[in-house]
């Protein structure tokens, strides 16, 4: 008895169409953009990103490794085009209001933390990771206490004071 697919996006032909345009449309463009067979040489690119896209649909395991990576990386795409549009807020182009160098680095910390959050609530992991931190308050505490310490050693070392020289390499006379 014949399969029932959702769409016809969903059969395994068309996933693996779908598969032989991804690889040739990347190794078309790594070879235009590396100019390894000649400059101006469409031709030869893509008649070797077909070759390679052919040979890549011919091998079973290849295709699956491909299709099971490619829901993991449209996410992580996502997620990363979330943070820059969070982050993006933080900054203005042209002439506009200039953001301090500051705000903009808090603004990146944030952005990194609510995307970091979000990601975590989504995917059902909030739960566990509190469970983690309450349940295991020794090894939490020790752990907030070494970062505590290590900030402030950082803040100590990293921080430029007025004693000493500037390094600025001009004598004092």
């Amino acid at each position: 008895m014949a399969e029932i697919y959702g769409t016809i996006l969903a059969s395994p032909f068309a996933q693996t169409v779908l598969l032989f345009v991804l690889v040739f449309v990347v190794v078309f463009a790594i070879l235009q953009k590396s100019k390894v067979l000649g400059d101006g040489k469409k031709q030869i690119d893509a008649l070797v990103a077909l070759a390679i896209g052919l040979l890549f649909v011919g091998v079973g395991y290849a295709t699956d490794l491909i299709s099971k990576l490619i829901p993991f990386l449209a996410v992580s795409l996502i997620i990363i085009f979330v943070f820059l549009l969070i982050w993006g807020i933080f900054y203005v182009g042209g002439d506009g209001f200039k953001t301090p160098n500051g705000v903009r680095i808090a603004g990146g910390i944030l952005a990194l933390l609510a995307v970091v959050i979000a990601v975590v609530y989504f995917t059902g992991f909030w739960d566990t990771l509190l469970a983690f931190i309450f349940n295991n308050s020794g090894l939490v505490g020790n752990i907030v206490f070494i970062v505590i310490i290590g900030l402030a050693v950082w803040a100590a070392i990293g921080s430029k004071g007025d004693s000493g020289d500037s390094g600025s390499g001009k004598k004092r006379e």
